[in-house]
């Protein structure tokens, strides 16, 4: 069934909407797909919907308010409305565990209601399972998956967790990394282009791109920022929960005048410029969209070892990449780097040239659309 004009009807279901790299990346995808399909997104936790500034305004996009909620007991009658609100679509995508009852629906009730295709995303973990998996998910996630018609994955960790904890077949996982318009990046940025704060002469900066969430582990950052010289500020782009502890901490050590939450960017490409030095401290990540966005802006990458980092930046940035949950060591990659520009500089060069070869977007696009075109047995997708 098809939307007003001939347009293809997609229902998202998201655990949240918020700003973040994969809601980013489907409003990135949506506008991709143009005029030739129309939207319905629906968020796990209501009211958090901040990544539709993200979408193209001419689309056509709902967000309903009468939804069936995504969060409770997955007890069958519940799971129906779930599965009778996804009848008039004609494909469902769904996104990490808060969607996953969405998942079940569609399995127990996708025969008998003669319910669309469904492609399943997941992209990563919250600090509930950072560092173990749980066997109840597992579980859950096994049977959910059943009757979906593809599952995509952007790191080849999250692969290996599919096919040997979820038991998912080869055909069924598709590994596709993220991308970016590598080459609207790299340019000088305007001291003033950010919200309330402006780059002063001398001054350095130390930049992330993170929604401010527990499992990104920010106040480990301003820690290990905290001992670099005066010159260098901490500039921390994105919104979230955890803002307040991130002040506090900054408080707490004394840098607050250093530490700056300008809040969340809807265009990195024209900020980025004013970073000197790019970090990641998070407990969890697969294929983080901000470090290939760092790399596009000729940056040099501080991170602890989790999920793709490593294998993602350039070789000459790789003995940066510290142990998981190594706080000195964050802090000691950080020092040697901020102290050497010429270092940070070659470094900046290589993962552009890595970025230009590896992450460009056309490439995501296109492996998408090759997906929910399979998953809806059509040869192209709008």
């Amino acid at each position: 069934m098809s939307g007003k004009g001939g347009r293809l009807r997609l229902l998202h279901l998201h655990s949240s909407f918020s700003p973040g790299g994969k809601e980013l990346r489907a409003a990135k995808l949506m506008n991709a797909f143009g005029p030739g399909a129309e939207h319905t997104v629906v968020s796990a936790m209501p009211g958090e919907l901040g990544a539709a500034g993200a979408i193209d305004r001419r689309l056509t996009v709902h967000y309903p308010d009468d939804f069936p909620s995504l969060s409770g007991r997955p007890f069958p009658r519940r799971l129906q409305g779930i599965a009778r609100a996804m009848l008039g679509h004609d494909l469902v995508l769904t996104y990490n565990w808060g969607a996953m009852d969405g998942v079940m629906a569609h399995t127990l009730f996708a025969e008998a209601l003669g319910l669309p295709p469904l492609v399943h995303h997941e992209d990563g973990f919250n600090e509930d399972e950072a560092e173990r998996l749980k066997p109840a998910r597992n579980w859950y996630r096994r049977l959910a998956l059943a009757r979906a018609q593809g599952l995509i994955v952007p790191s080849r960790r999250l692969e290996g967790i599919a096919r040997q904890a979820w038991h998912q077949p080869k055909r069924m996982v598709h590994h596709i990394v993220n991308g970016i318009p590598v080459f609207a990046y790299g340019g000088k940025a305007r001291a003033d282009a950010l919200p309330r704060v402006v780059k002063r002469k001398g001054e350095l900066w130390l930049g992330t791109l993170a929604g401010l969430r527990a499992v990104k582990n920010l106040p480990r950052l301003v820690r290990a920022f905290a001992g670099l010289p005066d010159p260098w500020q901490l500039v921390i782009l994105g919104e979230g929960p955890e803002r307040n502890a991130i002040r506090a901490e900054a408080d707490r050590l004394g840098v607050a005048h250093r530490v700056h939450l300008p809040g969340f960017v809807a265009d990195p490409a024209k900020v980025l410029g004013l970073f000197d030095l790019f970090a990641l401290s998070s407990d969890s990540e697969q294929f983080p969209i901000s470090v290939v966005e760092a790399m596009a802006a000729r940056l040099a990458v501080v991170s602890p070892r989790v999920g793709d980092v490593e294998a993602m930046v350039a070789a000459e940035n790789r003995v940066w990449i510290s142990p998981a949950g190594d706080e000195a060591a964050l802090a000691r990659s950080l020092a040697d780097l901020a102290a050497d520009p010429a270092r940070r500089a070659a470094i900046g060069a290589a993962n552009r040239g890595r970025a230009e070869a590896e992450y460009d977007e056309a490439a995501m696009v296109s492996a998408y659309r090759k997906v929910y075109a399979g998953a809806m047995g059509r040869v192209s997708f709008p």
